[in-house]
């Protein structure tokens, strides 16, 4: 199995553990840390629905609170049906915003039934305030 199937496996078995009663849309993510560490996340839904949030932004924040430095990301929506449109496959522009402040700039994000794409792929010309 190669490093990108093993990260969109712990991104497959993170989306087992999502908190989605409203949508029943499970989604995981993984990333790979510098140190080789995986950090996973699950996306986890409220009735509020300004209060849901992404599995990849849960996963890169756990790296975050675990002072790990992410290196790529995989993110699975494991609902999604094989003639599903590709578009209900990607991250959301939240989790793009978040990705490009994250992940370096070369990073690989690996997408469940889409392949890969590089940040500047997913958010062109991204916000910044650096």
């Amino acid at each position: 199995m190669s490093s990108a199937e093993a990260l969109l496996a712990a991104a497959r078995e993170a989306a087992e553990q999502a908190h989605c009663p409203y949508s029943n849309f499970h989604v995981g993510a993984a990333v790979r840390c510098t140190d080789g560490t995986v950090v996973t996340g699950c996306n986890v839904e409220n009735a509020s629905y300004g209060l849901t949030i992404c599995a990849e932004r849960v996963a890169l924040f756990n790296c975050v609170t675990q002072g790990l430095q992410p290196l790529e990301l995989a993110v699975s929506c494991v609902d999604a049906q094989e003639d599903a449109p590709l578009a209900s496959r990607m991250p959301c522009g939240a989790c793009r915003q978040v990705m490009q402040e994250l992940l370096p700039n070369d990073a690989i994000v690996h997408i469940d039934g889409i392949g890969e794409r590089r940040i500047e792929q997913l958010l062109p010309d991204g916000f910044s305030l650096a």
